[in-house]
């Protein structure tokens, strides 16, 4: 079985995974990430710092680093955008601001070859890593909308019930505001906010789909895979290379005179 094959039915049959958040255009680092034992490594074509050719580097340092497999978050819910980024070598996409069923089916239907979708047919790079037959293709291939937004949260049972669709994803500073909050972990809204994702966790067990989270510490997703996340993402590259930066200057700032 592939790699591409393994994570997928592994993502369909909801057992735990963990992966990786990037946002910079940085295929060396991201090489080294994808060597660590995450499950999967999520390129940010979003809010990231990533162009397409970013994303093609990056893919490509994912794939060497042989740990993990590369996901892409598109910036949009659009075909174009979709298989692109599958064409590049994505083994499955996240696609951001899904409101209603329909545009979850259109999103699985740009994932998916005809005569199941309405993917077009040019595997560029994913033909050389997932297959090129389109049913192989299909099969290995997973895709993942957020719930995100008031209408993606009052019509998530019909969203996670949408043919073909391998899981949800929370995207929690965006749902947080949804949910009436000022600025994201808006403690005013806690309440609601928790609501809000037992719902989503439990719309996604009733349709047997993966239900993921965004997260901003490996603690917060061992806790949230704990409270019934099947997958969880872990900070991003440019958040941990500035900690790391900071944590290193307040110790030097701290060494006493004998030891610099």
């Amino acid at each position: 079985m592939s790699a591409a094959d393994a994570f997928a039915a592994r993502l369909r049959a909801r057992e735990p995974m963990i992966g990786y958040w990037s946002v910079l255009d940085a295929p060396a680092a991201t090489e080294r990430i994808a060597r660590l034992g995450y499950d999967y490594v999520c390129l940010d074509g979003q809010h990231g710092l990533l162009g397409y050719s970013g994303l093609l580097a990056s893919l490509t340092a994912i794939d060497a680093g042989g740990s993990s497999v590369g996901l892409v978050r598109v910036e949009t819910n659009d075909p174009a955008a979709i298989g692109r980024a599958l064409d590049a070598g994505a083994h499955g996409v996240i696609v951001p601001l899904v409101d209603t069923p329909e545009q979850a089916a259109a999103a699985v239907a740009a994932v998916r070859y005809p005569p199941v979708g309405r993917r077009s047919y040019g595997p560029t790079r994913s033909g050389l890593r997932i297959g090129p037959k389109p049913a192989e293709a299909d099969a290995a291939t997973v895709v993942l909308v957020m719930i995100e937004t008031p209408d993606g949260l009052a019509n998530v049972e019909e969203i996670c019930a949408t043919p073909g669709l391998d899981g949800v994803y929370v995207g929690p500073s965006d749902l947080c505001l949804a949910v009436g909050g000022r600025f994201p972990n808006d403690p005013a809204v806690a309440g609601e906010f928790d609501a809000a994702l037992e719902r989503i966790r439990q719309a996604a067990a009733a349709a047997g789909v993966a239900v993921g989270i965004h997260t901003p510490a490996g603690a917060v997703a061992a806790t949230r895979l704990a409270e019934g996340f099947t997958f969880a993402s872990v900070s991003s590259d440019l958040l941990h290379l500035e900690q790391a930066a900071r944590d290193h200057l307040d110790a030097a700032r701290r060494a006493p005179e004998s030891d610099r």
